[in-house]
């Protein structure tokens, strides 16, 4: 037993008495002299070359001792960790080494455990819940944008520009007769009415045909982003090269057989409705879920140790890291770019990490009470799973995720099916006519202010 004693001392704080044997430590010095030997140099041996017991004698009996400790240690406090049946959050601290030497080692230390937690109801909870319902305009507009997505690009060669073409065009602008930078480009393709180019750029090309050269008398807004253009009027010497069309092909059944498995466009329709109606209930689904889960996390009483916290945003920020590097990027790098601090995003993110610890704790606590579990069976279905996903055999995944975790992965998702399955979903509430105009209206602003404005440049 390495074990010797376990005792609370503070609120989630233990300090164990440990021991590590004679033998096991002797096994760690022999360890400890092998992996430094070779960097250790004692008179009439070359470096490397001297038996352990001379090292010993010449350097002092606990040369190795250190050493040894680190090695020997971490088995030992795994031991007694299970004896103890505790469930350390963080790494062990306060050391007091008692003894060390050939009889063995006595210590102490201590340890930050899982709190103790009392826990709300989590059966019978109420969260609104949408209703899910697919329009016939919905079905409509998923309909337009795959005749979108199928559009041909024409020539058209027999009219004047008209708005929503797309014309081919070399252009160079002058502020005073002098060419500015960035107001110049050759055979640029560019959509009438998108709002790409300045306020008039665009809507003067229009009624122009193939092979003129004109000019276009435009003025920059003031709060252009080049100071020297900014207000200025300028002119764009423009010559029109080609006009195309985007040709929308006919929504009928030929068309439903060109793009997808159906003969007809009423079964194109329906199976449109079908996927936007499964799209639209898991959407519900989640979201009814995720209040029900932020129920269970806000009943939770309880001291929680700040290192879970800190370990929580820890990981909410390498879960940031890598979605920041998907896109080129590093959290370093987007630090600089923003001038934020590392600190004030870490205190962003400590109400949503106390929340995630205390789901986990809540999760924990009810598989105890319920007494879930995993058979054989559903831990092989949850490694074939990953093994599917990441194309890898199931042996690989079983080196990378442990027993224990794809085990705690499938009684986690059990009660939380269990706090679903067991809660009622109401009809949102009405709001009057008056506030949710004020509301739509405030939110037409948010949006307003949210969006960024569209590009005003030569290009």
């Amino acid at each position: 037993m390495s074990l010797k004693s376990c005792e609370k001392t503070g609120t989630n704080e233990v300090t164990i008495e440990l021991s590590i044997s004679a033998e096991a430590f002797a096994d760690a010095n022999v360890k400890a002299y092998n992996k430094v030997k070779k960097n250790i140099s004692v008179p009439g041996f070359r470096k490397g070359k001297a038996p352990k017991a001379f090292i010993e004698k010449y350097y002092g009996e606990g040369v190795f001792y250190d050493d040894a400790l680190e090695i020997a240690f971490p088995e030992a406090y795994e031991a007694a960790v299970e004896e103890a049946g505790i469930d350390p959050v963080d790494n062990p601290f306060d050391f007091d080494i008692k003894s060390v030497g050939k009889d063995g080692v006595e210590l102490s230390c201590k340890v930050t455990v899982k709190p103790e937690i009392e826990l709300g109801e989590y059966k019978g909870l109420k969260a609104e819940k949408e209703a899910v319902a697919v329009t016939a305009e919905e079905v409509e507009a998923e309909l337009k944008k795959k005749q979108d997505d199928n559009a041909r690009i024409v020539d058209v060669d027999d009219r004047a520009v008209a708005d929503g073409d797309i014309v081919t065009i070399d252009y160079e602008g002058f502020n005073d007769g002098v060419a500015f930078d960035g107001g110049k480009a050759e055979e640029f393709d560019l959509t009438i009415g998108s709002g790409q180019f300045i306020p008039g750029f665009e809507e003067k090309i229009i009624g122009h045909n193939i092979g003129e050269e004109f000019d276009i008398d435009v003025t920059f807004p003031e709060e252009y982003h080049a100071e020297d253009l900014a207000g200025k009027p300028v002119v764009f010497k423009i010559k029109l090269h080609g006009i195309k069309v985007r040709e929308l092909p006919e929504l009928d059944d030929e068309f439903v057989k060109d793009i997808s498995e159906f003969d007809t466009l009423d079964e194109l329709k329906a199976d449109i409705e079908k996927k936007m109606t499964e799209a639209k209930q898991a959407n519900a689904d989640r979201d009814f879920e995720s209040k029900l889960l932020d129920m269970v996390a806000e009943s939770v009483k309880g001291e929680i140790p700040e290192c879970m916290i800190e370990k929580a945003i820890d990981d909410m920020i390498q879960d940031m890291d890598y979605r920041l590097r998907m896109q080129g990027l590093d959290f370093k790098t987007y630090l600089m770019y923003t001038g934020m601090d590392e600190k004030v995003v870490r205190e962003q993110y400590k109400a949503q990490a106390e929340k995630d610890v205390k789901l986990m704790l809540a999760i924990e606590k009810i598989v105890a009470i319920e007494g879930l579990d995993a058979t054989e069976d559903e831990i092989n279905e949850h490694y074939q799973k990953f093994a599917d996903g990441y194309g890898m055999a199931i042996e690989e995944i079983k080196k990378v995720v442990s027993e224990k975790t794809a085990k705690n992965d499938i009684t986690s998702k059990k009660a939380i099916d269990l706090i679903v399955e067991n809660a009622k979903a109401t009809k949102p509430r009405k709001t009057a006519a008056k506030k949710t105009t004020t509301k739509k209206t405030a939110k037409k602003a948010e949006d307003a202010a949210e969006a960024p404005a569209a590009e005003e440049s030569a290009e």
